[in-house]
């Protein structure tokens, strides 16, 4: 039997309980990282202040893929089981996933200036993470296309199973290829290449990003909920409790 909170209704209530911790620890998480980035982690021996804009840039990394992977799980499970939730869900991954890929890209250029001397070269985790960009930015044109929700998630899912493939080619381009970009510091085989003063704030900063988006989804999920079920009786009491 389907669970009551795959029910927009129930989720809708449950949504709306959750939202406000959410945010209060998403707000707590980035003062925290935030104060630790900038004035507890010390210069990079090489690389001097300039190197502080990876606190941003490598959470907003990875939330780009992250979210992109709930947004095609979610994708799949519509597909399959026909569920509405899901699809509401994956719907409004979309365009916080594009907002993290175009931070991601503009923080990595900011960083790439003073290290490699250009705001863009066509270096393989680059130009995969471009493709990302591209791919949410389909996924939504898409779904604007057609008129009918059920159909337009339908599509957007399958385009975005279809794309995938492109986030092991994200995570490992360092490895396959020859790139300007650095390998991975912290998630390699054994202990991370990072001192303990700079891992914590960038850990502090990811899971500060990752309730964010959270955050979001919710307060986004609910107001599509309301507009998909405008016509039912529960969502009437809702917008006017006096009639």
């Amino acid at each position: 039997m389907q669970h009551k909170y795959a029910s927009p209704k129930f989720f809708y209530t449950l949504a709306g309980q959750l939202t406000p911790w959410a945010a209060m620890i998403t707000a707590l998480l980035l003062v925290t990282g935030l104060y630790l980035a900038l004035f507890v982690a010390p210069a990079d021996y090489q690389q001097g202040e300039s190197y502080r804009i990876m606190f941003i840039h490598v959470p907003a990394a990875w939330m780009s893929m992250f979210i992109y992977m709930m947004m095609a799980g979610a994708g799949a499970v519509a597909l399959v089981w026909n569920v509405k939730l899901a699809e509401i869900f994956a719907s409004n991954c979309a365009p916080i996933g594009a907002s993290f890929t175009l931070l991601t890209l503009a923080t990595g250029s900011l960083w790439g200036k003073p290290m490699w001397g250009t705001w863009w070269a066509w270096d393989a985790r680059l130009t995969s993470e471009l493709i990302l960009f591209f791919l949410y930015i389909g996924y939504m044109a898409l779904q604007a296309s057609i008129d009918d929700p059920r159909r337009a998630a339908r599509a957007a899912a399958i385009l975005a199973l279809v794309g995938v493939v492109n986030i092991p080619v994200i995570h490992f381009s360092v490895e396959w290829w020859n790139t300007l970009h650095q390998p991975a510091s912290v998630s390699k085989i054994g202990a991370p290449s990072i001192h303990p003063s700079m891992l914590a704030p960038l850990l502090l900063m990811s899971l500060a990003f990752t309730f964010y988006f959270f955050t979001v989804a919710l307060m986004r999920m609910r107001n599509e909920i309301l507009e998909r079920e405008r016509h039912t009786t529960w969502v009437a009491r809702v917008l006017d409790p006096e009639s």
